[in-house]
């Protein structure tokens, strides 16, 4: 983040898009729309952020594709995100973790999302495995669709089921400098939060951009906080390609208003 800024782009090869991009809703069309995406952004931006479901629904021909996704960004030098939202207990938790986080794995990735909805402690092999190999965890506390905030907002012993999450991950992060390993999914459209956002830990907030997340909003939501947040976008810099300078412009573009709000 330090050395091209806190962008995060996201890979998303929904069928629109790929019909934006003049290409085939196959492996071979994911291919082609995952290869130039990162050729193009991968030196650039600081973390490129795939969505693990638009390559698992292309069955092993799309998870191989994703195997190269990761491998060619990391080559290229940005941090990958996988966006996989995993969350379960015990044995299952840790193979997610080992398919995910270990360096063993084709799918090993610099930082996973995680759903901590079957309680805080069923991430525990995820955050075990991510400290031991230098990676990360980004786990679901204030996201933007609608329907989170009914769980999320719901309280006990009046903190809310957010506010308990984001203490927890401040209790991960305590002993860690300058920041801890372990972030929070914060949207950028939530609009407001009473819960205090300091992990001592990134803080990713998708919805920037095209889903309607503007820098008013970044400033609202977080405040103080603005240099600990990676802002994500993915449809307001993807709909520039396939062209790959348009690619890059697109995504300078979004930078630069990012470098402003922060200066």
């Amino acid at each position: 983040m330090a050395e091209r800024g806190p962008l995060c782009v996201g890979i998303d090869p929904h069928p629109a898009l790929l019909s934006r991009w003049g290409l085939p809703d196959t492996v071979a069309g994911l291919a082609r729309f995952t290869s130039t995406a990162v050729e193009a952004l991968g030196g650039q931006v600081a973390v490129l952020k795939p969505q693990s479901a638009f390559f698992e629904r292309h069955g092993s021909g799309g998870i191989a594709v994703l195997e190269q996704t990761i491998a060619t960004a990391r080559e290229a030098g940005a941090l990958v995100l996988l966006d996989v939202k995993r969350g379960d207990i015990g044995s299952t938790a840790s193979a997610y973790a080992d398919a995910y986080l270990h360096p063993a794995s084709s799918l090993a990735a610099d930082a996973v999302t995680a759903s901590p909805y079957l309680g805080f402690g069923s991430l525990r092999p995820l955050l075990e495995t991510a400290a031991a190999h230098g990676a990360g965890v980004f786990v679901l506390a204030l996201t933007s669709n609608p329907e989170g905030a009914q769980v999320q907002q719901a309280r006990h012993n009046g903190v809310s089921v957010a506010g308990s999450i984001l203490r927890q991950l401040a209790a991960a992060n305590a002993a860690a400098r300058p920041w801890g390993s372990f972030g929070a999914v914060v949207g950028a459209t939530i609009g407001s939060t009473e819960d205090d956002l300091a992990i001592h830990g990134p803080l990713l907030a998708p919805g920037f951009g095209a889903q309607g997340g503007t820098v008013d909003d970044l400033r609202r939501i977080f405040g103080d906080l603005l240099g600990e947040v990676v802002p994500a976008t993915s449809r307001g810099v993807l709909t520039a390609g396939p062209d790959i300078s348009a690619l890059r412009a697109a995504a300078a573009a979004v930078a630069e208003t990012l470098d402003r709000l922060l200066s």
